[in-house]
């Protein structure tokens, strides 16, 4: 059975496959390929690929899980005292995209459209009451994430105060651009996270920031509920939304987000 360290998806001809990233040029990445699937078996080959666009690092999820409220700074940033759990709100499956992908924006969801770069995490086995220790034993891998929000619909007036709806569109959770593999990344606590838009920083932080770690997030998801294999997981936004910026993202502006200086979404927001 093969390891990766930093796995990816991609397509030749109408085939799509996992690969383990080798070196990227530009917008050019040589990947080799790997047959069958990290939540199963994967096997080695000796085909190597040069491609131009990368997929979401997993084609499907039972469920994106988020966390809020999970920075020190972001909570003073919102004058909101920290709860003695974490936050927790969920995104449908078809909320899911890819590292480039361009995400199109309903009409009733531009008006208040923000972005929150999240390290993110892709849960590998089943996992339910899992303790703390335990816990990083059930992670795949870690990527970069996206968490869209139409703000105008989390509003209390608007929805009580839910969480869900405003960040349930369609391509509302873009992923990517690799996964690293969890036996690369020893502490996602000391992980760098960086936030752009149309190329200027809006959030710069390191997840030694995050209020409850990756650990402490896994185990209280499988309190009682399965986290299913393929489950991604966002961990919190730091500080730096648009929302206490006054800036929401408008037609064609690009956000990206950056985490360990490895992982990477880069999508345009398209109007509808």
């Amino acid at each position: 059975m093969a390891t990766f360290k930093q796995l990816v998806r991609f397509t030749v001809g109408d085939q799509t496959h996992y690969g383990e990233l080798i070196n990227t040029d530009g917008n050019k990445y040589t990947v080799q390929q790997f047959n069958g699937s990290p939540f199963d078996k994967l096997l080695s080959t000796d085909k190597i690929h040069t491609v131009t666009d990368l997929l979401s690092p997993v084609p499907s999820t039972p469920l994106v899980v988020c966390i809020g409220l999970n920075y020190k700074e972001h909570a003073k940033e919102a004058n909101l005292n920290v709860p003695t759990y974490p936050p927790v709100f969920t995104k449908p499956a078809d909320a899911l995209a890819g590292p480039f992908e361009t995400i199109p924006i309903h009409r009733d969801a531009q008006s208040h459209l923000d972005y929150e770069g999240e390290l993110t995490v892709v849960i590998g086995k089943d996992a339910k009451n899992v303790s703390a220790e335990n816990a990083l034993d059930y992670v795949l891998g870690y990527t970069a994430g996206n968490d869209l929000s139409a703000r105008n619909f989390q509003l209390p007036e608007a929805s009580g105060g839910q969480f869900c709806y405003a960040k349930s569109f369609d391509q509302f959770a873009p992923i990517g651009h690799v996964l690293v593999s969890a036996q690369e990344v020893p502490n996602p606590q000391q992980l760098s996270l960086v936030t752009k838009v149309n190329g200027q920083v809006k959030q710069r932080t390191n997840t030694s920031d995050m209020i409850w770690g990756v650990r402490e997030i896994v185990s209280h998801l499988s309190r009682g509920m399965t986290l299913r294999k393929g489950t991604v997981i966002m961990t919190g936004t730091p500080s730096g939304v648009g929302y206490f910026r006054k800036e929401f993202l408008q037609d064609g502006d690009v956000v990206e987000v950056q985490v360990g200086g490895v992982a990477r979404v880069k999508n345009t927001m398209k109007y509808l």
